[in-house]
């Protein structure tokens, strides 16, 4: 779900050289953002059907597996960041007209949109308030990663309501904890390439936002 970071890796910055990091990764990830709802609301206008997300998806995660840790260290990292940011959006753009089209659709989108945007102030506040090294997390979240994507795969055959729920809760705590590693890892100075913050920060916000999406139509469904 997130990138691998020893392809760009470099020395640990000191604090001054560790902020302008930071203000970097925000400022791509508000482009970013900003680009990707952009581009979901061209999918949206044009009606993409569901299969338009799969496809976004895979073609996204293949370019920040190949290609992005490749050029993060260049300019040409700028655009493929766009790129994979676009696609995501674009894809997310067909499943949110199937919830668009639902009764309390527009409210549901609204309510994700919310809690993403509050779950990450929080957590990003908190780092950057108490400055705490949360690197210790690393190993549990690959644990947890994996666990994850076993669950989806079980996910596929065995159609039961309270497991989505239970999967779209895991995701969400465990792109909490990515949020906490990754801005902890740019205000210690672990993290030097903002591309690749960015990249692996927006990663997170993206499935907190699918699966608060998920668990709230789920339920809303009963």
């Amino acid at each position: 779900m997130n990138p691998n970071y020893a392809a760009v890796s470099r020395p640990r910055l000191n604090t001054l050289d560790a902020n302008k990091v930071l203000k970097n990764t925000y400022m791509l990830l508000s482009a970013t953002l900003a680009f990707s709802a952009v581009m979901a609301m061209v999918s949206m206008y044009i009606n993409m059907p569901p299969m338009a997300y799969l496809v976004s998806v895979i073609v996204a995660i293949v370019l920040g597996m190949f290609v992005l840790p490749k050029t993060a260290n260049s300019s040409a990292g700028i655009g493929v960041i766009f790129l994979i940011t676009g696609l995501l959006g674009f894809g997310l753009g067909s499943i949110l007209t199937v919830y668009v089209a639902m009764a309390n659709g527009p409210q549901i989108i609204a309510t994700a949109l919310g809690g993403t945007g509050i779950i990450f102030l929080g957590l990003s506040g908190y780092a950057l308030t108490t400055k705490k090294d949360f690197s210790f997390l690393g190993g549990f979240l690959f644990a947890g990663m994996m666990v994850i994507v076993l669950a989806i795969i079980a996910s596929l055959f065995i159609q039961i309501p309270a497991l989505a729920l239970t999967i779209s809760a895991a995701i969400i705590m465990l792109m909490s904890g990515m949020i906490l590693f990754d801005t902890s890892r740019i205000i210690n100075g672990g993290e030097t390439n903002y591309i690749m913050a960015t990249y692996s920060i927006f990663l997170s916000l993206f499935n907190i936002f699918i699966s608060l999406l998920n668990i709230l139509g789920i339920m809303s469904s009963d």
